[in-house]
């Protein structure tokens, strides 16, 4: 025989069933924690690489002869326009080519970057004279440069230079600071309770 069905046992049953009803707030509260710190995490990885590559941009400067230059001017556009930023190596004379888009460090002036149109010996043997022409001219620069050494362009990323600039403004590099700071004391500021708020939620008591 079954148990009659009265209000009572209704109500009993009910309350069983509404009884997790809670369960999902706290693990919906244990998702966010979790993903609070997957994102942490995330900006962490990206500081420590952009750490890392400063790091390594540093060694190549000393080892490798490794600079960079920023393009102001679209006089080698349209293959380095304005705005872009170059990654240089220092070389030799005797190691550039007609073709080559080199830098060349004028004394008392700002550097120049253009493309060698021609080379012919210089005065000593390590010396070259060079014409150059930037990519949107019309003629060679009105000059040559004798040259002993120039930093050759091994590739350019545009669209950066304004980016670079403006990491160099003091309020801005102090709001990374800080920023950076922040996130390195809150990923490792003790999480006790935090780990006592995901065992609630996950019904481990």
């Amino acid at each position: 025989m079954t148990a009659p069905v009265t209000r009572r046992s209704l109500r009993s049953q009910l309350g069983r069933t509404d009884a997790p009803a809670s369960e999902p707030r706290l693990s919906g509260r244990a998702a966010r924690s979790r993903a609070g710190s997957v994102i942490a995490d995330v900006l962490l990885w990206v500081a420590a690489l952009a750490g890392v590559i400063c790091i390594v941009l540093v060694i190549l400067a000393f080892t490798a002869q490794i600079t960079l230059i920023m393009f102001r001017t679209g006089s080698m556009s349209p293959t380095i326009p304005a705005g872009s930023v170059a990654v240089l190596q220092r070389i030799p004379a005797d190691q550039i080519a007609v073709g080559d888009v080199v830098t060349v460090d004028r004394p008392g002036e700002l550097p120049v970057t253009h493309r060698v149109t021609s080379i012919t010996p210089g005065s000593g043997a390590e010396e070259r004279t060079i014409t150059m022409r930037g990519d949107a001219n019309a003629g060679d620069d009105p000059f040559p440069y004798p040259v002993t050494s120039v930093r050759l362009v091994l590739f350019s990323v545009p669209g950066i230079a304004t980016l670079i600039v403006g990491m160099g403004d003091p309020l801005v590099l102090g709001g990374l600071t800080a920023a950076a700071t922040g996130l390195v004391v809150w990923a490792f500021w003790p999480r006790s309770g935090r780990r006592r708020r995901d065992r609630v939620a996950g019904g481990v008591t």
